[in-house]
């Protein structure tokens, strides 16, 4: 039975931390309780907010609407063949545990994402992506429901149209519909991804001897706790921007002004650029106002010491933003999104 409650704090459904209140707030656990909750009248006049872990969302004001909280559970086996397993798995289960599901299982697709907080739902919204590894590259597809109409609609690879950290979700269709289940496809034969970032040499360092997506796993849990807060101890939401794609031109000009700036080369006319490098380079790497701040070990992360407001964190961002275009002339794109 669904149970709308009525003037609740966000606190502890954003891994910011950000205490701002809903002015209803329903968590559903299957998909009939979406289609009942969108039969209840008054429904659709509200505006509405799905939130699956929070871990990609700063709240910068209370809401004035109806938060629906996304709890579907569930992991099965769809069909399987020689080389692949097909997953279909609740929008409500928690990213890393799925991973590590996989990985005990030698399922292989996704051991590059190991630590990413969030939902199973949330992921392809953000097409998350970590250690050249991208939601895309293992997904088969989703279902969701329309929220104008209650109608479920299946969503192919193609139909997400997915882009670096973009999906349709975040553009075309952005609000309208309410993911329920994600399908994945994972390989029995992994291919495995050493080449991207610090894996290579924290594999090293930890003196594996035998290859396998689980200790890929571990070091990528290894590199990310070296680097990122837990937001269970500092609100956080990861890296708060995107790592911005320029032009080969330009990123020959800067490197001969910068020679130490880092790039990773996309195509012959794009070249990836750390964000976080860019921040750190303009002082903001460790820098605090009051109860909000830069991350002291990746300037890539914001955080709530304890106490922060949201609009306080977004005008922080917007100063980083502001800084490194007129130094590089780059603009940041932010990952998170602002509600």
């Amino acid at each position: 039975m669904l149970t709308i409650q009525s003037n609740v704090s966000l606190k502890s459904y954003n891994t910011f931390g950000i205490d701002v209140s809903t002015r209803y707030l329903v968590e559903v656990d299957n998909d009939q309780d979406i289609q009942t909750l969108f039969q209840l009248p008054d429904i659709q006049s509200l505006p509405k907010l799905i939130l699956g872990g929070g871990s990609n969302l700063l709240l910068t004001q209370d809401f004035n609407g109806l938060v629906i909280k996304i709890n579907i559970k569930g992991i099965e086996t769809v069909k399987e063949d020689q080389n692949h397993v097909w997953l279909r798995v609740g929008a409500g289960e928690n990213w890393h545990e799925f991973v590590m599901y996989c990985v005990e299982r030698g399922l292989g697709g996704i051991e590059n994402l190991s630590l990413i907080p969030g939902t199973v739902g949330a992921a392809p919204m953000q097409n998350i992506g970590a250690y050249g590894v991208e939601i895309k590259d293992t997904f088969d597809r989703l279902e969701a429901v329309d929220i104008s109409t209650g109608i479920k609609r299946v969503f192919t690879n193609a139909d997400c149209r997915f882009g670096y950290r973009d999906s349709v979700f975040k553009n075309e269709v952005k609000g309208q519909y309410i993911i329920s289940n994600v399908q994945f496809r994972l390989d029995k034969n992994p291919v495995l991804h050493l080449s991207y970032g610090d894996i290579q040499k924290t594999l090293e360092q930890m003196s594996v001897k035998e290859l396998t997506i689980k200790a890929i796993s571990e070091a990528v849990i290894k590199i990310r706790r070296s680097k990122l807060p837990d937001p269970a101890e500092i609100g956080n939401a990861g890296s708060f921007f995107k790592n911005p794609e320029i032009p080969a031109s330009q990123y020959e000009i800067l490197k001969s002004e910068y020679p130490d700036i880092p790039g990773y080369v996309i195509n012959e006319e794009i070249v990836k650029v750390p964000a976080g490098w860019l921040i750190e380079q303009c002082g903001w790497k460790g820098k605090r106002f009051g109860t909000i701040g830069v991350h002291t070990r990746q300037a890539l992360v914001l955080v709530n010491y304890s106490g922060g407001k949201g609009l306080e964190i977004k005008q922080l961002s917007e100063k980083i933003q502001a800084s490194v275009e007129e130094r590089f002339g780059i603009y940041l794109h932010t990952e998170v999104n602002f509600v």
